[in-house]
């Protein structure tokens, strides 16, 4: 060896724990070291062993009853409202009304001014210019999702997802049969 040259380990052969260090010390936080394909692999298969079987959730394995569910993983709840019996029957409307009332009778918090601030927004939403209700609707479901997580009033579930069957729909009869639906909610709540 010449002078001034120093003994460096070959590459191949691994470090020990006190040149290993440095490197780590230098890598900036939550950043993994390079892969080294020349490295076998761990005993167990690897890491996510220790972990129980989550590993397989990346790769879409087992979830247990919740992959199952449609509903966006919520028990299941009451049935939906179908827009065109909405339209066509006032005695369906009527149910429906007294149904979502005493569900939040029973589920939910929700205060009588929560949900008259709501229906104020929907009878807002109806006025609107015909060029615009579409738009003012979907905006009023985004503002009804907010308020039913919000407020945990997971009775009004049912009118979000008929709020997104009229807004889809885009017919004049099913925003006032909306309107008058949600009007029936805030009567029966007093």
């Amino acid at each position: 060896m010449a002078e001034g040259e120093q003994e460096q380990p070959p590459q191949n052969e691994p470090k020990t724990e006190q040149q290993a260090q440095p490197a780590q010390q230098q890598r900036p936080q939550g950043q993994r070291p390079p892969q080294r394909d020349n490295r076998p692999p761990r005993e167990g298969g690897g890491r996510g062993n220790d972990r129980g079987d989550r590993g397989d959730r990346r790769e879409g394995g087992n979830r247990g009853d919740r992959g199952d569910r449609g509903d966006r993983g919520r028990p299941d709840g009451p049935p939906e409202i179908e827009l065109e019996k909405l339209i066509a029957d006032s005695l369906y409307l009527d149910n429906q009304a007294h149904g979502v009332v005493s569900r939040m009778r029973d589920m939910d918090s929700g205060t009588k001014s929560q949900l008259r601030r709501l229906y104020n927004a929907v009878r807002r939403a109806c006025r609107a210019p015909e060029n615009e209700r579409q738009h003012e609707f979907v905006m009023l479901r985004a503002r009804l999702a907010y308020t039913i997580a919000r407020h945990s009033l997971r009775s009004l579930d049912t009118l979000e997802k008929l709020l997104l069957q009229v807004t889809r729909k885009n017919d004049a009869r099913g925003y006032e049969r909306f309107k008058d639906l949600f009007e029936a909610i805030v009567a029966y709540n007093e």
